[in-house]
């Protein structure tokens, strides 16, 4: 029955954070020859997928009130003003190769941020399964969820430093970058109905 319920768990994690590792090999791009880099990226990821195994917890549980379904979409707005701020930034900044490289650092703030942004997905999927799993495989998927985010970060991170892509990635990150996460912020927005269509 342990069995059943990781490989379940495994399943449902990979479908509902394939994704990530996209966003997360940009933010590898972004701050690539910084020390410290991996640990604020795999900081930030657990800060905010935490936010998000909260978030599903207290739903589940009938917290409701905690969490309304129909704020889930608006946290798209969080990607989506970080993208524009980055867009503004890459724009502002002149060819100057030293200002490129200072302003390449990565924040736990915004990994958290944009993880917990791009959740509402998760929140929707985890809360039915954790409605129907009982207490106990509620608390066994959790544990293997937040194992399976540092091994989700590795592999963004081993994608962005093979060569060729990781190259591709640095040479584009500060349009990628923001791009990425204004599409995010907006898909996110429009598939909730925050746009009311």
């Amino acid at each position: 029955m342990m069995l059943t319920s990781s490989a379940q768990a495994i399943g449902l994690f990979i479908a509902t954070n394939i994704d990530d590792i996209i966003v997360l090999s940009l933010f590898f791009a972004r701050g690539a020859g910084r020390p410290g880099t991996t640990l604020r990226i795999l900081a930030g990821q657990y800060v905010g997928f935490a936010g998000i195994l909260a978030a599903a917890v207290l739903v589940s549980l009938g917290a409701g009130a905690f969490l309304p379904e129909t704020a889930i979409p608006y946290f798209g707005l969080i990607p989506l003003i970080l993208g524009l701020w980055a867009a503004w930034q890459a724009l502002r900044d002149d060819d100057d190769d030293d200002a490129k490289v200072a302003n390449k650092s990565v924040a736990v703030w915004t990994v958290a941020a944009v993880t917990f942004a791009n959740g509402g997905d998760n929140i929707g999927v985890y809360v039915p399964v954790f409605l129907n799993v009982g207490p106990a495989a509620t608390a066994a998927y959790c544990v293997v969820f937040l194992v399976l985010v540092s091994v989700l970060v590795l592999a963004a991170r081993f994608v962005a430093t093979r060569p060729g892509i990781g190259e591709v990635l640095e040479r584009w990150e500060h349009i990628l970058f923001p791009a990425v996460l204004i599409g995010l912020g907006l898909v996110i927005l429009y598939s909730g109905g925050a746009f009311g269509l």
